[in-house]
């Protein structure tokens, strides 16, 4: 028995947090197994990498954040992914390549590509089954955060033109793969998305036998 692999992506503030845990809410509902988790930060050595490329005071190359990410990513997927989808579980997950891509690739413009490779290598070629892209425009998001009134970390204090870059790239992504993403507007009702997420996720769980694309 496999389980299935569910992503959420977007720019900061676009709602995945509450989406993630609506769907863990319903997934149990159902009897289903979950394990919910997080990139950057899902595991032990997570937490101390998240704590480097989030909120490390002074700055750390490019490339270098690149490669932190990936390691995360590596240990994250051997200890804590891979092992729950051989159970049979559903992982929800904040965040996973599709960030790297967006963030590193285009935010910091190292390359999409090659951060996509890196991401692919680092994580044994695992892709979800479903990604849920919440999509936001960068100025309402940034409303959001703000009114959290909490600290910025490290990339929601990066300037606009930033944010623009990996919105742009997020969606790129999710044209250049439309069997694997699910695009919600994120300015829609919270509800209503999660309506659409626990659709798109009970298709694939009724399927039978293997539901993923997974490496």
């Amino acid at each position: 028995m496999t389980g299935l692999f569910v992503t959420f992506e977007g720019g900061d503030g676009a709602g995945k947090t509450t989406q993630a845990r609506l769907l863990q809410e319903w997934a149990l509902d159902q009897g289903r197994t979950v394990v919910r988790t997080r990139e950057p930060g899902g595991s032990e050595v997570g937490v101390l990498i998240r704590d480097i490329v989030l909120h490390h005071r002074g700055e750390v190359a490019p490339r270098a954040e690149a490669l932190l990410y990936a390691a995360d990513r590596a240990h994250h997927i051997a200890t804590v992914v891979r092992p729950a989808l051989e159970r049979g579980d559903i992982v929800i997950q904040d965040r996973y390549l599709d960030s790297s891509v967006a963030y590193q690739g285009a935010g910091r413009v190292l390359g999409a590509h090659e951060v996509r490779e890196l991401s692919l290598w680092a994580a044994e070629g695992l892709l979800p089954d479903v990604t849920v892209l919440l999509d936001l425009d960068p100025a309402a998001a940034r409303t959001r955060i703000d009114a959290d009134d909490k600290p910025f970390d490290r990339l929601e204090a990066e300037h606009a033109s930033f944010h623009a870059r990996v919105r742009d790239a997020f969606l790129d992504l999710a044209a250049a793969e439309p069997g694997r993403f699910l695009v919600l507007d994120a300015a829609r009702p919270a509800d209503a998305l999660a309506v659409e997420v626990q659709a798109r996720v009970g298709a694939l769980l009724g399927r039978a036998g293997d539901v993923g694309t997974r490496g």
